[in-house]
């Protein structure tokens, strides 16, 4: 049987295919702005340049690639605020939704592209120093007296919200979990934080280059990079027992590439992140990737781990966020119980 996503890559690279001919005799050279979060910096940079090769080679045309990098939360505010975005590639679905109350973006945006215009997954996990000292195996180690643990700030940040939500899965899955016995332990959880940085990578930069904290919560794809750059000698990676499937979201601001004639160039861009070689690039730069066969050929990065998702224990992120992140929602009234 073939796969679907080859298949609608297939039938979108023969439809942009006519397209950018068609188009190429007026078509100017064009600019194009991606808007992501913090930890898709090193992901992106080589996937612009392939797509830029792949665009040329069928339009005859020269992108020159632009992106923006922070907390997703605070790079949506952004767009909302008129930033100029082509796409954006956020870390939750939440984020994009933000933007398309303001009617930048089609509010069916999830239904364009496969698995929710989600191409790729995470997850979150425990970066430790080499040897574990602190023995830290799993969610309940880390409301233990005396752990300090790194994590950004989920008022501004995708990976945060993923990381807060994960906890709280964790605590009601356990014997006579409930809404009030995960709050306990989140609250507990937020105690034991050291430092609270806005976004990802700046969180990253605390725990690996200054050395502060003993656990840094985290996507499965930075602390795999980032041990693979600074050293395996220098780091463990711990996979909890149950952790939450994170689902990183792409999505065209159709405002704005209907004014600067950027549209089919923005299809063109997300088509290829599903696209095998776009799928490659992803689980190189350790994210799990949606075509079962790229997949497979990068199993042995990739431990099983059991996942819940935000549908299954939420209700999706519409609820999650107006319970858990708005002004005064449970992370205010936990946070501000911790100072």
């Amino acid at each position: 049987m073939k796969n679907p996503i080859q298949n609608i890559w297939r039938s979108a690279v023969v439809a942009l295919s006519l397209l950018g001919l068609a188009h190429t005799a007026q078509a100017e050279d064009r600019e194009f702005l991606n808007v992501s979060y913090d930890a898709t910096r090193e992901f992106y940079d080589e996937f612009n340049s392939s797509f830029a090769q792949y665009w040329q080679s069928r339009t005859g045309k020269t992108v020159r690639f632009k992106q923006s990098h922070g907390g997703s939360g605070k790079q949506a505010r952004a767009v909302v605020d008129g930033l100029k975005a082509d796409v954006v590639t956020l870390a939750l679905a939440n984020d994009i939704d933000e933007i398309a109350k303001t009617g930048q973006i089609n509010k069916n945006w999830q239904k364009q592209f496969p698995h929710n215009s989600a191409p790729y997954t995470s997850t979150i996990v425990f970066m430790v120093r080499k040897g574990n000292p602190k023995k830290i195996h799993d969610w309940t180690d880390l409301v233990r007296p005396g752990v300090e643990i790194i994590t950004p700030n989920p008022k501004t940040g995708g990976l945060p919200r993923w990381i807060y939500l994960s906890a709280w899965g964790y605590a009601l899955k356990q014997p006579n979990g409930s809404d009030a016995t995960a709050r306990d332990f989140v609250s507990k959880m937020y105690h034991n934080v050291k430092v609270m940085d806005p976004a990802a990578r700046a969180s990253m930069t605390t725990f690996a280059e200054r050395g502060i904290g003993d656990v840094l919560l985290t996507w499965e794809n930075e602390a795999l990079v980032t041990a693979r750059a600074l050293g395996k000698d220098k780091f463990d990676i711990v996979y909890p027992s149950i952790s939450i499937l994170t689902e990183p979201s792409v999505a065209i601001v159709d405002r704005n590439v209907e004014k600067n004639g950027n549209k089919w160039l923005a299809r063109g861009y997300i088509n290829y992140l599903y696209s095998p070689r776009g799928q490659d690039m992803a689980a190189r730069y350790f994210y799990r990737p949606r075509n079962p066969e790229i997949l497979a050929k990068y199993a042995a990065q990739f431990p099983k781990l059991k996942t819940f998702s935000i549908d299954e224990v939420f209700g999706g992120w519409a609820k999650a966020q107006q319970t858990h992140f708005v002004n005064g929602g449970v992370f205010d009234q936990i946070y501000n119980q911790k100072r």
